[in-house]
């Protein structure tokens, strides 16, 4: 490596303003460029994975070396061995961290070692991310268990805790919200990809928070009678604020209305993706009856042409609260065009004066497109999203964009992307500098999806 890259007279000392380390994301960068800078003497795998890693280390060395203090760290056990055991040797690199994400990959000496050193060295956590794999193994898994557990009970401000894993055992994670330190300082809990079948404690833990806010269930599974009635039977009643309800599958309709009867009063972040047609024309009813705080919207499967109004309804219904909206149609092919029609041709008018954030996914045509712009003009949209997907053949929606938002200034961003010649206007040079001309930028669609749709953005679990 050149040093000279690294010029030594500089004024200040950069590394040592870093306070956000991802591993993985620094691994990833360095494998990109490696690519860069590869030549036919160099293409060997081995050698170049080895490369990666020393560069990676190395630089991980300057930010010790530099008295780095990081605020937040995102990890990935089980694939940076070299990068931890040179962690464990310099413990003021992350003792005073306050947002820890932990993704296991695979259990190694050093990540069980770095585990531990983190239940330790580290005690003021104030945001932690956990997301393990289920081990067949009984004793990996038990270790996995007794590590998470340790790093819970060792912290003594934890804000919020997100657990993810669809097989992972929570039994003993759970009960060490119990213990004094979390009882009084946690706030959040973020339920992502859990499996609730097992799980019969979270009455008794919940009695024992005493300043729990919100809690956020995202893409879980069994959201069955024994669940609710868990919820349902905690004493104190301010313990339970359902924020966030993300469905995928909804075996029983039955124990969701009663959950949504309690708790949708406090619900502000929704996503239907309930492919039954029978309940999720019952799930719609039952959100427009008990739910009137939502600001986050997510639509995908599950609208169809028997609960099309009732979709309408609730959106009119919210409209006063609802600051994001994500529609994404994906019916039978035969049907879609005309299902997307019927969408724009009437969701214009039921909109909020204000959007923060807008997202649609449809098969769009030009006159129906002209309709909900019209329709919609009394709407600033902060963000607008479009997805073309029309595929037989050539939509140009051009003209109606440039006459509805660009000229009356609607929107701040905008993205769209179409499917037919997959274009996205990011790309398009002169559309977006005459865009720019009218205060408007066209950022790509897919980074500006993201940015809303990523479940961390949604929720803000790790914005202090």
């Amino acid at each position: 490596m050149n040093k000279d890259l690294f010029p030594l007279n500089t004024l200040f000392k950069y590394p040592s303003f870093i306070k956000h380390l991802d591993i993985n994301k620094i691994s990833k960068s360095i494998e990109y460029w490696e690519v860069t800078i590869r030549t036919s003497e160099t293409n060997n795998n081995l050698q170049n994975s080895n490369f990666i890693k020393l560069i990676c280390k190395s630089l991980i060395q300057i930010f010790i070396e530099n008295e780095v203090n990081l605020y937040s760290l995102k990890v990935l056990l089980g694939s940076f061995d070299d990068i931890f055991e040179l962690i464990l040797q310099n413990s003021n690199f992350i003792g005073n961290i306050k947002k820890l994400k932990l993704d296991l990959l695979k259990i190694s000496e050093s990540s069980t070692k770095f585990l531990t050193f983190l239940s330790s060295n580290c005690n003021s956590i104030s945001s932690l991310s956990q997301s393990f794999q289920y081990y067949n193994d009984y004793k990996h898994q038990q270790i996995m268990e007794n590590s998470l557990s340790q790093i819970i009970n060792s912290q003594k401000n934890l804000r919020k805790i997100l657990f993810r894993s669809n097989k992972f055992p929570l039994y003993q994670s759970l009960l060490s919200l119990k213990n004094p330190n979390c009882s009084n300082t946690l706030n959040t809990i973020i339920f992502y990809h859990i499996n609730f079948e097992n799980i019969i404690i979270l009455n008794e833990v919940f009695n024992q928070l005493n300043v729990l806010e919100s809690i956020h269930i995202i893409n879980c599974h069994c959201i069955d009678t024994k669940f609710v009635q868990q919820i349902i039977n905690i004493t104190k009643p301010f313990k339970f604020k359902l924020k966030s309800l993300i469905l995928r599958k909804v075996p029983q309709f039955e124990p969701l209305d009663l959950l949504l009867q309690h708790f949708g009063c406090y619900l502000e972040n929704l996503g239907i993706f309930v492919e039954n047609k029978p309940q999720s024309s019952q799930l719609f009813k039952s959100v427009t009856k008990y739910c009137s705080k939502i600001k986050f919207l997510l639509l995908g499967l599950g609208i169809n042409y028997q609960n099309i109004n009732l979709v309408f309804n609730l959106i009119d219904n919210i409209k006063q609260s609802l600051n994001c909206l994500v529609i994404d149609v994906t019916i039978d092919n035969n049907d879609n065009n005309n299902f997307s029609s019927i969408i724009l041709q009437n969701l214009g008018q039921i909109l909020p004066f204000k959007l923060e954030y807008l997202n649609l996914c449809l098969a769009i045509n030009e006159s129906d497109l002209e309709i909900f712009l019209k329709n919609s003009q009394n709407t600033f949209i902060k963000k607008l999203l479009i997805k073309i997907k029309r595929k037989e053949k050539y939509v140009d929606i051009y003209p109606y964009i440039k006459e509805y938002i660009m000229k009356k200034k609607r929107v701040k961003y905008l993205a769209i992307s179409e499917i037919s010649d997959k274009k996205n206007w990011f790309s398009l040079k002169d559309i977006v500098k005459e865009f720019k001309l009218y205060d408007i930028q066209i950022l790509d669609y897919y980074i500006l999806r993201n940015d809303i749709d990523s479940i961390n953005d949604i929720l803000e679990v790790f914005k202090e």
